[in-house]
């Protein structure tokens, strides 16, 4: 007996042709969609702010920048998905023609509050099936924090936090590194 395709579930093609029109976002795991809620400035200064750092850092060398207008996607044995990180760096990139990633070395996701756990948690264990995935970062958005996720020699993810405004993340998978002041560069934080 062969399966049937559920016919209640999107196909990729169909899912693509959709975001090239859409106003919207939407994310897909295996068939269904999921629209993106917009961040607040605070969120979107931050991606930009790293973006803009590491684009600087990356001119002329082989790895590249994307924002988050690029989606990442995951295949897996039985479905696919496609995410939209807030940035991400590509050492090996797609067709230019193409409108995803399949292989980051390294993926940015600023934190929300109401993302947070699908960020660190379904997301996060996503990411780490990328075989050419070499660092995650998550950036907090009201202190300046940052938890990076680093492939280890065993294939494994080690976790490192860096805070404060004098802490730098070193990212030799990619030739760089990358100031935790430049992340938040512009941003006011409260005094609690």
């Amino acid at each position: 007996m062969i399966a049937q395709r559920d016919p209640d579930l999107l196909s990729i093609d169909d899912y693509l042709a959709g975001e090239e029109s859409s106003d919207v976002k939407h994310e897909y795991l295996g068939g269904i969609v999921h629209a993106m809620a917009g961040g607040s400035n605070r969120h979107n200064a931050i991606a930009l702010d790293t973006l803009i750092t590491l684009g600087n850092q990356l001119e002329g060398k082989k790895c590249r920048p994307f924002n988050s207008d690029t989606k990442i996607r995951i295949t897996y044995d039985d479905h696919t998905r496609f995410y939209y990180p807030d940035a991400m760096v590509v050492c090996e990139p797609n067709a230019e023609t193409s409108h995803f990633q399949d292989k980051p070395a390294v993926i940015i996701e600023v934190l929300s509050e109401s993302t947070r756990r699908y960020d660190i948690f379904e997301k996060r264990d996503a990411y780490f099936t990328i075989p050419l995935l070499k660092v995650l970062l998550f950036v907090e958005q009201d202190r300046m924090a940052v938890s990076v996720h680093r492939r280890e020699p065993d294939g494994r993810f080690g976790i490192e936090a860096y805070r404060g405004p004098d802490a730098v993340i070193p990212l030799p998978e990619i030739s760089t590194k990358l100031r935790v002041a430049d992340i938040y560069r512009g941003v006011t934080f409260s005094e609690d």
